[in-house]
């Protein structure tokens, strides 16, 4: 099997390339490699590797730089999907493209299942979801769009590593507590994706985040536990649980965002996200103890 992966920079790309399956054969575009919102440039790629699937992991994720930036977040989120959408049919590859919560409003209070009616509250959100809408006119048999949530990784800048930075500069911390729904890691989130393009046939749309319930701040007070459990952190600091109301932002945050993947947990059982966060924590502190040796 070949595969591209766009967006090689980021922290999904790179546990895709961690997590790699034996037999596959990959190529990692970035922003300096192809401008996948061209038509040309990106099947000239296409063509010169004739890959089987295409992942797409890139997208523009400022979500508050989103709402004064509108158009750059549709060219990535939307135009660049439509033209991988177009590519990937000229060159019947499957194509695996990775979606967000925040196509939903959170007025809900059950998790999202992949038939939940969108309605997304942002820039980023409806980016997002007309980046969905693309796939679905332009290549819906092929195709599939993977919904997840609040992921991090060892690679990249994400929550857990400015939790874990803030936690050293600062004597405490407020943390947004009304705000629901399931850390993911990325690593898990790449298997899962491996999966994906290795079954035989797809569906249209996946939800996939880790399994279990949490707040920001849940997620916080975890990061913290495990962070001085690992030798990240060396004290401990009073962290509060506060409202969406005393952090405003320029993005709307869905309340909830939880997602229903008890359909994807039948092709991969998720795991817990304190046990994957545990995983990751581990991996960071080995890294850490390498750089000081």
């Amino acid at each position: 099997m070949k595969v591209i992966i766009i967006g090689k920079s980021g922290q999904l790309a790179n546990e895709l390339v961690a997590e790699l399956p034996v037999g596959i054969d990959v190529l990692s575009l970035g922003r300096n490699d192809v401008d996948i919102t061209l038509y040309d440039n990106l099947s000239t790629r296409v063509h010169q590797f004739q890959p089987n699937v295409i992942i797409n992991a890139s997208a523009y994720t400022a979500v508050d730089k989103a709402e004064s930036d509108s158009d750059a977040a549709y060219a990535i989120n939307e135009t660049a999907v439509a033209v991988i959408a177009k590519v990937a049919k000229e060159h019947n590859c499957r194509f695996l493209h990775v979606s967000t919560d925040f196509v939903f409003d959170g007025d809900s209070n059950q998790a999202y299942d992949v038939f939940s009616q969108t309605n997304p509250t942002s820039v980023y959100g409806a980016s997002k979801l007309a980046g969905e809408l693309a796939i679905k006119n332009t290549y819906p048999m092929n195709s599939a769009i993977i919904r997840t949530s609040w992921v991090y990784s060892t690679f990249g800048n994400n929550f857990v590593k400015t939790m874990l930075r803030l936690m050293k500069e600062k004597e405490q911390l407020g943390v947004v507590g009304d705000q629901i729904g399931c850390p993911t890691s990325a690593k898990g989130l790449a298997q899962f994706l491996w999966l994906l393009a290795s079954q035989g046939e797809i569906k249209q749309v996946y939800h996939w985040s880790d399994a279990g319930v949490a707040s920001w701040y849940d997620f916080a007070v975890a990061i913290q536990e495990l962070g001085l459990k690992h030798g990240l952190l060396d004290k401990k600091i009073p962290i509060s649980a506060i409202a969406s109301s005393s952090y405003p932002t320029p993005a709307k945050r869905p309340k909830f965002s939880l997602l229903n993947s008890s359909e994807s947990a039948l092709l991969s059982k998720p795991v817990h996200w304190r046990e994957q966060l545990d995983l990751c924590l581990i991996k960071l502190s080995s890294e850490n103890k390498g750089i000081r040796s």
